[in-house]
Formats: C-alpha cells, structure tokens, sequence
C-alpha cells in the first residue's frame, strides 16, 4: 500500500515525475517490484514442498499449478494495491480500499445463492476464488490465465490514470 501513497505523502513523487520515464513505466517499476517480492516469497516456501516430496509422493503438476496460481493470486492483489495507492497519500486508506475491493473479488463466487440465476455465472467468473480454485486443483486454463492478467491490466491501467490525472488538476 505504501508504492505510491508514501512518494505523495513524503513528497518524493514529484521528484520522482519530473525524472524522464512516463507515468505507466513508473507504474509498472512499482508493479514489478511488488511482483518480485512476492514471488520470491512464494518461492522460498518450495523447501516445504520438497521435505514433503521425501516423504511421499506429490502430484506435482497440482504443486506447479498452485505456485503459478498463488503468485497470479498475488499479482493480482498487487495490481489492486498499486492502484488504491496511486489514489491517495494515505497508505491506511489505501490498505481499507484495496482490502474491500479483494473482499468483494472473493465473495463474489460466495453470494451466487443470493444472486439471480442468470447472473450467477457471471458474478462467478467475477470471482477470484472461482480462477485460483480452478488453477490449485492443477488445472492451468487459458480461461483463468486471461482472467488473471486482464485484471492486473485493468488495475494498472487505472493506476497510470490515477498518477496522470496530477495533470488536469
């Protein structure tokens, strides 16, 4: 939550702008380092995986195909950060926003009784559960695949327009 909202409230976004790079390679700078982190995070856990391979036997396609799943899951997440970041100077605010837009991601594919049925499958294509439970049981579609990354795009889109909206102001 701190990409961005900590630049603006410090006041190193506008040194950070006035450098030569354009608004969505400062976006995606910001991105990829988050992605990283994450992935790297996700990684070191493969210790877990392998003590478990001694002791038996894993599928591991499934193992695979979690990892992947875990760090889209993670990027996607991120991508939501990054643009409740751009949006404000506080990184408090940016955490309560980019918690209850993940909450309502998630719960989507919860509330399907709720929902009339002819929207039921939309809200469940909606949902961010719906593509990682898909993606863990070791299913990798190009369903979920594109799902994953036209939201990241989505919400990095809107955070360049988030950090060049500075300009009509």
């Amino acid at each position: 939550m701190r990409l961005i909202s900590e630049e603006k409230r410090s006041g190193t976004i506008e040194l950070l702008l006035t450098l030569p790079v354009k608004d969505h390679e400062i976006i995606l700078g910001k991105f990829l380092a988050g992605l990283i982190l994450i992935s790297v995070a996700v990684i070191l856990t493969l210790v877990y995986t392998l003590t478990l391979s001694g002791l038996g036997d894993l599928d591991a396609g499934s193992v695979v195909a979690g990892y992947l799943g875990l760090i889209f899951l993670g990027a996607t997440y991120l991508s939501v950060g990054v643009f409740t970041s751009s949006l404000t100077q506080n990184q408090i605010v940016a955490f309560i926003t980019s918690f209850l837009i993940i909450f309502v991601l998630f719960m989507l594919n919860k509330v399907l009784i709720f929902v009339p049925s002819f929207l039921a499958s939309f809200f469940e294509y909606l949902s961010v559960d719906y593509h990682f439970s898909n993606i863990s049981r070791g299913v990798i579609d190009s369903r979920d695949v594109i799902y994953y990354l036209s939201i990241i795009f989505l919400f990095l889109f809107l955070s360049v327009r988030a950090l060049e909206s500075r300009k009509w102001r």
